[in-house]
């Protein structure tokens, strides 16, 4: 399913197909997160009791990340880190990590509160996953426009290899998507998305727990003239 990233048909970010998509996407995103969180309520309740007995409380993640524009909302996850704990050497991810939160985040169970930030508008099921927000400084002006439309739950990234890809090809399937979004393409990645939970493949890059630290794109050197 990955596109060619290079095509040089590349629709208006904000044409009037996008804006229609995304009127339509919306309308959808309402209907379909609250109805998930009516039926997931009892998964929802036992989630909550586990992260309570095995972490303590609090028991939601709350992170400022940027949303549609770049504008911060308040993320809502479950927990499945310890706090950081220098005395006890609990600094990094990879200490901080529990079973239950692998266990959680294997089958995506920790990203059962995020549809509460689709009920209020914060995100869309379907969109460029929101990261952190120090990130903003470090995206060159192309890798920026990702946030030109609301972040999902889920995106064409996560379904493309999820952690596993580098944070170019990541962030340049972000931008791809942003362009060619519909309402076929967000269907598309949502019966992917099934497909990669149930082969809970991505879950995190290699030598990390989730994903590495973006630092920012190395800069494009062009070919001196008369080089090879």
């Amino acid at each position: 399913m990955r596109p060619r990233l290079a095509s040089s048909a590349r629709p208006a970010a904000g044409s009037g197909r996008a804006r229609r998509c995304d009127r339509v996407q919306r309308a959808i995103d309402v209907v379909v997160a609250g109805g998930l969180l009516v039926v997931n309520a009892p998964v929802i309740a036992g989630v909550a009791v586990a992260v309570a007995a095995r972490l303590g409380r609090p028991v939601l993640f709350r992170q400022l990340r940027p949303g549609l524009d770049g504008r911060p909302f308040t993320l809502i996850k479950f927990r499945t880190m310890h706090d950081v704990d220098e005395e006890h050497g609990l600094v990094s991810d990879a200490d901080r990590m529990t079973g239950l939160g692998r266990a959680l985040r294997a089958a995506s169970l920790d990203e059962l509160p995020t549809l509460w930030n689709v009920l209020r508008g914060d995100m869309s099921l379907v969109g460029p996953r929101p990261l952190l927000m120090h990130y903003l400084d470090l995206y060159t002006p192309e890798q920026a426009r990702r946030h030109l439309v609301r972040p999902g739950v889920t995106g064409l990234a996560q379904v493309s290899g999820r952690n596993l890809l580098s944070w170019e090809d990541r962030l340049a399937l972000d931008t791809w998507y942003v362009d060619h979004r519909s309402l076929a393409l967000n269907l598309r990645i949502c019966a992917r998305t099934a497909l990669v939970l149930l082969r809970r493949v991505g879950i995190a890059a290699p030598g990390s727990v989730t994903m590495p630290q973006f630092t920012g794109s190395p800069p494009v050197v062009g070919r001196e003239a008369g080089g090879a």
